[in-house]
């Protein structure tokens, strides 16, 4: 770990970056980041005797816990634009970009905004697709040329030849 107090302390003493770096075992750009910040948040040597170095660390670094949060699109509005002839998620998704960064706002990136406009899709189709292995289900499909109905009881072709009424099986 950066002794960040030593930096302070060295600086103070009028090194120069390099011989700080070399002292304290570590990069030369550290040190220049670490005295940047030192002077952004008005640290200087001697520090305050109750600071410890971990709080000089999170002094000079603060860790940023806060997630981002991306603004959701309007996939009622997406889905409806979509309907229009020539119209593309690939032609939605910058205009939604733009609508986000005109409001001060962090938009999805193409696949992301792809992803959830999928599982909108998802939630809001009427379509139910069912899995199901080839000839597992048989439908019964039958014709009859003639008009009657008396032939579609029969599950067989009928022995008659000159009945038009054919029976089909179809596995779906």
């Amino acid at each position: 770990m950066t002794n960040y107090r030593e930096i302070l302390r060295l600086h103070s003493l009028g090194l120069n970056k390099t011989e700080i770096a070399s002292s304290c075992r570590c990069a030369r750009n550290t040190v220049a980041a670490t005295l940047q910040r030192a002077a952004n948040c008005g640290l200087q040597w001697p520090l305050p005797e109750e600071m410890s170095d971990k709080q000089l660390s999170e002094r000079l670094f603060p860790s940023s816990t806060a997630k981002p949060v991306y603004k959701m699109p309007d996939y009622a509005y997406v889905h409806k634009e979509l309907q229009r002839s020539g119209v593309t998620l690939n032609l939605l998704w910058p205009e939604y970009c733009d609508q986000c960064r005109a409001a001060g706002e962090i938009p999805y990136q193409s696949t992301q905004f792809n992803k959830y406009y999928a599982d909108y899709l998802a939630k809001v189709n009427a379509t139910m697709h069912l899995n199901h292995k080839p000839g597992e289900v048989t439908a019964l499909r039958r014709s009859c040329l003639c008009g009657s109905r008396s032939h579609h009881g029969s599950s067989k072709e009928n022995s008659d030849p000159q009945s038009k009424c054919r029976v089909y099986l179809r596995c779906a």
